[in-house]
């Protein structure tokens, strides 16, 4: 079992910047990748980053040069950081940690960025 916790949601003006920040604990050995999507009720879900075990990163064509994902060493938190925030961006952001049969999700930390 993997628990994820997000958290660093907020209100921000266009331009601005927020950093996500999500606690992984539990089975956290079995995980093969983390990522961030983001998605409200009547919008369709999307992956906005990934990062793999090996380090590996990707981005949404929507956020590359804006946002970046990364961990801390114990590989226990990890971050997006979003910088140049637009309104569109505004969304849920949920964390989740793929395991090789388990895809587990965070409750989701809400971003609003206002014009």
């Amino acid at each position: 079992q993997v628990r994820l916790v997000e958290s660093g949601g907020g209100l921000v003006q266009a331009g601005g910047s927020l950093r996500l920040s999500c606690v992984v604990s539990g089975s956290i050995w079995g995980i093969n990748a983390m990522n961030w999507y983001r998605q409200v009720p009547g919008k369709q879900r999307e992956l906005v980053a990934t990062i793999t075990t090996g380090g590996t990163t990707n981005y949404a064509d929507s956020v590359k040069g804006r946002f970046t994902i990364s961990r801390d060493r114990t590989k226990t938190t990890m971050y997006l950081q979003m910088n140049s925030l637009k309104v569109e961006d505004t969304d849920v952001y949920y964390c989740t940690a793929e395991t090789a049969t388990q895809h587990y999700w965070g409750q989701g930390t809400q971003v609003t960025v206002s014009s």
